[in-house]
C-alpha cells in the first residue's frame, strides 16, 4: 500500500473523504405502513430528532418544540402534531416529559435504535412495525348511499312551471354572453 494512502486513513480513519455523519434508515422501515403514512412535518421532525442521536443517547434525545419549529421553519402547534402522529404510529416513545418552569425539554427515545441502560443495551423495541392504518372505504366496499338525480324536466305540479324539456332556446349561446 502507498505510503500516501496510509497517511491518509490514519488521518481520516477509515479512507472515506468528507463524508460526516449520516443517519441510517433500515428500509424495512422506509416500506412500512407507519413511515408512508406520515406527514412531511412528521418526517422532517423524525429526522431532525435522529440528528441528535449519538450511538448512545437514545432515550435522552431533547428536542423542544421551539427549538423544532426554528430549526425547521415550521409552527409549534405543526411540531406538536407532529410528535403525536410520531408516537401514534411508534416512531418515537416519550421517555421522560419536560418541565416548563425548569426549561427542560421532553426526553424521546426513537424506537429503530437500541437504547443504552444501567443494566446493558436494550435492543430497539421497533413499535412501528404494530403500526396499522385504518382502512380506507373504497369501491364496492363502500356503503351505497342514496343519489340525488338531477330531473330531465323542469318541475311540475301546482308550484312549479309548465313540464318541457329543459332546452336551450334557439338563437341563445351557451355560457356566458360577454365578450372574451
Amino acid at each position: 500500500m502507498p505510503t500516501a494512502r496510509v497517511a491518509q486513513m490514519g488521518r481520516r480513519g477509515n479512507g472515506k473523504k468528507g463524508e460526516g455523519q449520516y443517519a441510517p434508515l433500515p428500509y424495512a422501515l422506509l416500506k412500512s405502513p407507519a413511515w408512508r403514512s406520515l406527514s412531511g412535518a412528521a418526517v422532517r421532525v423524525f429526522l431532525e430528532l435522529h440528528t441528535r442521536y449519538n450511538g448512545s443517547n437514545n432515550a435522552a434525545l431533547r428536542l423542544s418544540y421551539a427549538e423544532a419549529s426554528q430549526a425547521l421553519g415550521i409552527g409549534k402547534a405543526t411540531v406538536q402534531r407532529a410528535f403525536r402522529e410520531l408516537q401514534d404510529k411508534g416512531m418515537v416513545v416519550l421517555e421522560r416529559e419536560g418541565n416548563w418552569y425548569h426549561r427542560q425539554a421532553h426526553e424521546w427515545r426513537i424506537t429503530t435504535k437500541p437504547v443504552q441502560r444501567v443494566k446493558g443495551k436494550e435492543p430497539p423495541s421497533h413499535d412501528w412495525r404494530n403500526y396499522r392504518p385504518e382502512k380506507e372505504k373504497r369501491g364496492s366496499d363502500m356503503v351505497q348511499q342514496k343519489a340525488s338525480v338531477v330531473p330531465f324536466k323542469n318541475p311540475s305540479g301546482p308550484h312549479g312551471s309548465k313540464p318541457e324539456p329543459v332546452r336551450v332556446e334557439k338563437g341563445e349561446r351557451n355560457g356566458s354572453r360577454s365578450e372574451h
